[in-house]
């Protein structure tokens, strides 16, 4: 549980960092990536840690999967209610096609 409340903070972190200068199109764009390598490195300070407690609980790839399954729903939440975009229908259908790709991978063949 901790590993994946952490790769949640990680994640809110890095998708203001990646995209969160989206609303400011005016600032330019050096100040831009300075501003968001700062919000990165905090994206590390709980991601870091987050890999290293979770990798006894789960292997590499079980990690990466979880932390791409958190990344989808995060992102949503924040271009639904931060940049106002609209969520559409298909965008639903494809990330439950990638969280199909969770199970596949989390299942015990």
């Amino acid at each position: 549980m901790a590993t994946v409340l952490l790769l949640t903070i990680s994640n809110l972190f890095m998708t203001f960092a990646w995209y969160g200068h989206l609303k400011y199109k005016d600032i330019t764009l050096w100040k831009v990536v300075l501003f968001s390598w700062g919000i990165a490195f905090f994206e590390y300070c709980f991601m870091v840690p987050a890999n290293r407690i979770g990798h006894g609980q789960f292997n590499a790839t079980e990690l990466k999967t979880v932390q791409e399954a958190i990344t989808l729903i995060v992102f949503s939440l924040f271009s639904i209610f931060y940049l106002k975009e609209e969520f559409k229908w298909n965008y639903a259908v494809g990330f439950l096609m990638i969280f199909g790709a969770v199970v596949m991978i989390f299942k015990e063949w």
